[in-house]
């Protein structure tokens, strides 16, 4: 490796986009200042109009620290609000974190030593859920189990490798400039569809297991179906914008709501076979959610199922309801430019 330490440890900016942080928005932040790298570093918030307190903890961020700064994202939109921190932003990686996630204490210095090795463009690794309560904790063991998300390695784990896309990411910034930033109009799956132009730009982007952001599920079942609708919503949208880009794991969520849709209609008009489909479904997920739950408290493993069925009803239902609309709204837009500002 090359002894430069320009090189071995290049300066790092931090972006997060928050909206409603106030919970973990502190945390969040002594996580990243907290890191164990000898580069320079520094954190941008792009503050969306919050109702709570968010803006007044970031403001006391930046009072008791230099290294930590803001930028109005009036949006609240997280595209937005990730483009305007790449702006206001000068260093040549960028770390993106969300207002909720929770990095491991040497997780950008691992990030730069692998775009070093890999040559990558983006590096990325698990999305950690971790749950406070026992609702919490049933959904951070769905969402970490192939039952819930399939063969998704950066929910589930895995080997290091090139990858379709990882959780939040660390780029090369002249990746992001090429790229012209993140797509504006993509609500969600905005890293999906930034990571499918860098891969068909031929850039390469690298999944890890050392690399770990833990992250804070959804309170409630309403919050985690309307997260997971909105998932399959605006993957659709990504599948209609990028041909090639779709595959069976995404189909998967969508075919279970048509059949279990199907098998309640056959069976209550025609034969109570048809209640074989929804039947078999339920035993599916009550059989997968038993090694899920695995040291778990009783409450919490009792709720595995419901966390599991709100996500692939919830995903699939998205997917099969996505207006084209979105898509149409989607190639009509221009993509915004970021301008290097780490040269500016």
């Amino acid at each position: 490796m090359n002894a430069n330490p320009d090189v071995q440890h290049p300066a790092v900016s931090v972006i997060m986009p928050v909206l409603n942080e106030e919970r973990h928005l502190r945390g969040a932040v002594q996580a990243i200042l907290a890191q164990e790298y000898a580069g320079e570093l520094e954190v941008v918030i792009a503050l969306g109009p919050s109702t709570d307190r968010t803006d007044e903890i970031a403001a006391e961020l930046v009072a008791e620290d230099p290294r930590v700064h803001t930028v109005p994202n009036p949006t609240g939109r997280t595209p937005a609000a990730l483009n305007a921190a790449i702006k206001a932003s000068r260093h040549p990686v960028v770390v993106r974190v969300d207002g909720h996630g929770m990095l491991s204490p040497n997780y950008i210095a691992t990030a730069v030593r692998l775009l070093n090795e890999t040559g990558a463009q983006n590096v990325g690794g698990i999305m950690h859920a971790e749950g406070e309560n026992d609702w919490e904790h049933a959904v951070a063991a769905a969402m970490t189990s192939k039952i819930g998300v399939g063969n998704a390695s950066f929910h589930t784990g895995g080997e290091a490798g090139p990858a379709e896309t990882v959780y939040l990411g660390v780029f090369r910034r002249e990746a992001l400039e090429q790229q012209g930033g993140y797509n504006e109009e993509f609500i969600r799956a905005q890293d999906w569809e930034l990571n499918f132009r860098i891969r068909e730009a031929g850039g390469l982007v690298w999944f890890s297991p050392e690399l770990k952001v833990s992250y804070r599920p959804r309170p409630s079942v309403r919050a985690l179906a309307r997260q997971y609708r909105d998932y399959g919503r605006w993957r659709h949208v990504v599948a209609r914008y990028h041909e090639g880009s779709i595959n069976l794991r995404y189909l998967a969520p969508p075919t279970a709501v048509c059949a279990i849709a199907a098998g309640l209609v056959v069976g209550a008009v025609l034969t109570p076979w048809g209640f074989l489909i929804p039947g078999g479904y339920l035993a599916v997920i009550l059989a997968g959610s038993l090694p899920a739950g695995r040291g778990l408290p009783l409450k919490a493993r009792l709720q595995i199922p419901v966390s599991l069925a709100t996500m692939h009803m919830s995903w699939g239902w998205g997917f099969l309801t996505s207006p084209k609309s979105l898509a149409r709204k989607v190639i009509a837009s221009r993509r915004p430019a970021v301008r290097d500002s780490a040269t500016a």
